[in-house]
């Protein structure tokens, strides 16, 4: 019997309850959510999709994915930086992706932000990666009431304020600790979820890879 924030699947595995026993968001959370990511053009492309996310759904970005990936060029930042007005335009014509002037324009300001971070600190990983936060700011046990309890982090704050010190934009400190959660810096996988152990292995060796 799965407990406080898992469900069973019809595997009978058990899974974090977001998951909400729906195809799409299984796959998501057994083959991506939780696990290290240190390609610059994922960790890009997941900042953004977390900033069009902002009062939506991540199953409504989720399942527009491939579409965003067409529209911005599969979020390589070079291509993205150079988008002009007649991309934005484009952009909002198109009904595959979420048509928001705000959220476009800062996926490309943020493009430009990346590059700006990737000359300085070498590559987008080593800057993010650099925000793995300290254990004493880790449960014990990984729970609902504490998940529930801490939709930021005091990492996922200090990160905040250092991209948008940086320029970003859609960077508030809630949508950066679900970037966090999504990429792998920390692992949220609930306590007695088939896919926890295995996260936490890959967290920890990407974190010492530094």
């Amino acid at each position: 019997m799965a407990g406080a924030g898992l469900i069973e699947g019809e595997d009978g595995r058990h899974r974090c309850s977001w998951c909400g026993g729906l195809d799409d968001y299984m796959r998501y959370h057994d083959e991506e959510w939780g696990y290290p990511v240190r390609d610059d053009r994922r960790l890009f492309e997941k900042i953004c999709l977390e900033g069009f996310q902002s009062g939506l759904s991540w199953l409504t970005i989720l399942r527009k994915r491939d579409n965003f990936r067409a529209a911005f060029a599969n979020f390589e930042p070079e291509i993205v930086a150079a988008f002009g007005e007649t991309d934005i335009e484009r952009l909002l014509a198109d009904a595959g992706i979420v048509r928001h002037r705000g959220k476009i324009v800062s996926a490309i300001n943020n493009a430009r932000r990346a590059l700006d971070l990737k000359a300085e600190f070498g590559s987008l990983s080593a800057y993010f990666w650099s925000f793995v936060p300290p254990d004493s700011e880790r449960p014990s046990t990984m729970t609902l009431e504490w998940a529930r309890a801490n939709p930021t982090s005091p990492t996922s704050v200090r990160l905040s304020k250092d991209l948008k010190k940086r320029g970003w934009s859609f960077v508030g400190p809630t949508t950066i600790y679900a970037f966090m959660q999504a990429m792998g810096l920390v692992n949220d996988h609930m306590d007695g979820c088939w896919r926890r152990a295995a996260a936490e292995e890959k967290r920890s060796l990407h974190a010492m890879d530094g």
